[in-house]
């Protein structure tokens, strides 16, 4: 058998976590390799979480440098890459912070060495997060009822591979499942029957019958998966979801990471007090600009100094946020304002009977969550 690498990248968010836990209980014959990019600029919470991860797990998490900094003079692989850009903050056109300090370190480490990256996407959730552009590494998603990244689907559901792929479900698939499986693997994909659709009616009839399927037709092609004499997530049928996750961090022991804890704060509405709750939606940098308005209030009242250190940043007409800058934000009117409109929008949320996970959910954007969940 190939030697092929099994790795997870621990962002310090809840969703990468929870599936260090998930996968270390639940299939600990797979050696799993957990590494974390350090920008230098991460959350006190993060490296605690970092911490307990590591002691749950019995395992250390391996430290990935963006860049040595034993010869140079910067504080954080983020200042460095911030001087050779030139003082140009990243932004969502622009994330070279992501490539820099995520993306390009992961692809040094893995190397040309056939690889299998497990990634924390949720059921709830649809997308595919990261894709590497190395053909030697192939990202699965253990928490989805579909476990394969869109390009494998792609390649398995083509109709140009519809003969192999009936020829190994007449094998595999039961008898009691065959006449309504092997009726959607009849159906060629069309206009009026696309690829999404035919892979959730086949995974609707049989998830590891779907699952097994992907396995056998792996085998002729280049991807890690395909070098295996055996892959145990081809028998799993869970689909997890948010509270799924947060039950997952609660029980272990290791905790929700404290940043997503909802907290208290005041606001006045028409001459009465009201009471809110705000806290963070994402791990990654205290000063990502990805942040709602809210977030940024949050920074401000919970960890002041992190939010001057992040005022500093801003210079030569560079800012965080395209409307106003820090400063402005920090401002008690603006502040007051921000929790009024956040007040407002959260009790329309509530009256539409959205949770506090439901509001999370809302507030996920791609941010780092995009490389490692």
């Amino acid at each position: 058998m190939t030697e092929v690498k099994h790795v997870l990248g621990i962002s310090g968010g809840k969703d990468s976590a929870a599936l260090a836990i998930y996968l270390n209980e639940t299939y600990p014959q797979m050696e799993v390799e957990y590494y974390t990019c350090d920008t230098g600029r991460e959350l006190t919470e993060t490296y605690k979480l970092i911490e307990r991860l590591e002691s749950k797990m019995g395992q250390p998490i391996l430290l990935l440098d963006a860049v040595d900094l034993t010869n140079v003079t910067d504080d954080s692989p983020f200042d460095h890459f911030l001087s050779l850009y030139g003082g140009y903050l990243p932004s969502s056109t622009s994330r070279w912070c992501t490539k820099k300090l995520k993306l390009e370190p992961f692809e040094r480490y893995i190397g040309d060495e056939p690889t299998i990256s497990y990634v924390g996407i949720r059921g709830d959730e649809d997308r595919d997060g990261y894709i590497s552009k190395k053909q030697t590494v192939q990202s699965i998603f253990p928490f989805r009822k579909n476990i394969w990244s869109e390009d494998v689907n792609k390649l398995i559901l083509s109709n140009q591979k519809s003969d192999t792929f009936k020829e190994i479900a007449e094998r595999l698939v039961s008898k009691e499942n065959k006449a309504r499986f092997m009726q959607y693997a009849d159906t060629p994909i069309s206009a009026t029957f696309n690829l999404k659709e035919k892979l959730n009616a086949l995974l609707d009839v049989s998830i590891k019958t779907y699952n097994h399927i992907v396995f056998q037709m792996l085998k002729d092609t280049d991807y890690p998966v395909g070098k295996l004499d055996s892959f145990p997530l081809i028998d799993n049928e869970e689909t997890l979801v948010l509270n799924d996750i947060f039950n997952i961090l609660r029980d272990s022991g290791v905790g929700v990471p404290a940043y997503y804890e909802p907290l208290n704060y005041e606001v006045e509405i028409d001459g009465e007090l009201k009471k809110g709750t705000y806290s963070r939606s994402r791990s990654g940098c205290f000063f990502c600009f990805y942040q709602q308005k809210i977030e940024w209030v949050w920074l401000f009242e919970r960890h002041n100094d992190l939010y001057m250190s992040a005022i500093e940043y801003e210079k030569d007409g560079y800012s965080w946020m395209d409307t106003e800058t820090l400063e402005e934000l920090a401002s008690p009117e603006r502040i007051a304002n921000i929790k009024k409109e956040h007040y407002l929008r959260m009790n329309r949320n509530i009256n539409k009977n959205k949770s506090w996970q439901d509001q999370i959910m809302d507030a996920e954007g791609d941010g780092c969550v995009s490389c490692f969940v």
